[in-house]
């Protein structure tokens, strides 16, 4: 197929493309700027939110990555957040003719329910504007689809982590990449809210990649799915900060902050995901996530 991947620069962007070259897929990577992508992707100078330059294709189908991402953030600039992932999705699919599209959405759609893991039967409520925003992009995604214009699957994911090709997550406000900055002496302690006790679970980037090739294999027009993608393995913030210390061989000090309002667990069902699609998580156990990724990065700072 011929496949336009959105953000093919990004942190999941590049683990997406590089899995639907190595299938034997024709990829074109949309990017804003200067970046580097995978072998087997072309660079297409594009942006989501000035439509008229985008490209037209047609595409067998898109996997729409680009997105802003910080919770945090959102809550100083909401309506950023919904400028670009909801009005800049509007546009790739006004824009972009194709019969296939998968578009990564997030589990902060779900809020924090109390029901764990989390199938994706469970109710919306989104607690944050980057939530709530993804959440109005996925409906703009399923109605389109609804219309017989393409068939989509959303892809809502939890914790990604880990690396490709020597690629670090950039994102220091994460868990493990700001834990393993501190074990390389990067900066000077951890930040803990609370007791260190909640629990997340970590899924790799690469097997989130594959999910984007069966998804996108899988896609039909007139239809649209929604599937959980995580390992459904949690870790408490304390046993990420051990596991970081063991496979460094570093201190990894911590400085505990007040306690914030969150979910005490939250874990994916990817039962679904699992039974129709075949998919399974190969790389997400927690040593092997912290060992690739700090070998990246020492290998980074040279």
């Amino acid at each position: 197929m011929r496949v336009l991947v959105t953000g093919a620069a990004g942190y999941i962007g590049y683990a997406v493309g590089r899995r639907l070259a190595a299938a034997g897929h024709d990829v074109d990577g949309l990017v804003r700027r200067d970046g580097r992508l995978p072998d087997g992707v072309r660079p297409v100078r594009g942006d989501l939110l000035a439509p008229d330059g985008l490209p037209r294709g047609p595409y067998d189908g898109v996997c729409h990555l680009a997105a802003l991402t910080r919770v945090r953030e959102s809550f100083d600039r909401p309506l950023r957040y919904f400028t670009a992932n909801v009005q800049g999705t509007v546009n790739l699919l006004e824009a972009v003719e194709t019969e296939r599209l998968v578009f990564g959405s997030t589990a902060a759609v779900y809020g924090t329910p109390e029901r764990q893991p989390i199938p994706e039967s469970e109710g919306t409520a989104p607690s944050s504007p980057y939530g709530a925003s993804k959440l109005a992009a996925e409906q703009a995604v399923r109605y389109h689809a609804r219309t017989g214009a393409a068939g989509a699957v959303v892809l809502r994911t939890f914790n990604v982590a880990g690396s490709v090709d020597g690629r670090v997550d950039p994102d220091e406000t994460r868990l493990i990449p700001k834990a393993l900055a501190v074990a390389a002496g990067r900066a000077a302690h951890l930040d803990v809210n609370g007791d260190g006790l909640a629990v997340r679970e970590y899924l790799h980037v690469d097997d989130l990649a594959a999910a984007y090739v069966l998804a996108l294999e899988a896609a039909r027009p007139g239809e649209d799915r929604v599937y959980n993608v995580g390992s459904g393995s949690g870790a408490a913030v304390h046993e990420v900060v051990a596991a970081v210390e063991e496979a460094t061989g570093r201190p990894v000090p911590v400085r505990r902050r007040p306690a914030r309002p969150e979910a005490p667990v939250l874990l994916c069902d990817a039962a679904a995901i699992r039974a129709d699609l075949g998919w399974r998580p190969e790389r997400s156990a927690l040593p092997e996530i912290i060992a690739g990724s700090w070998s990246a990065l020492t290998c980074a700072d040279g």
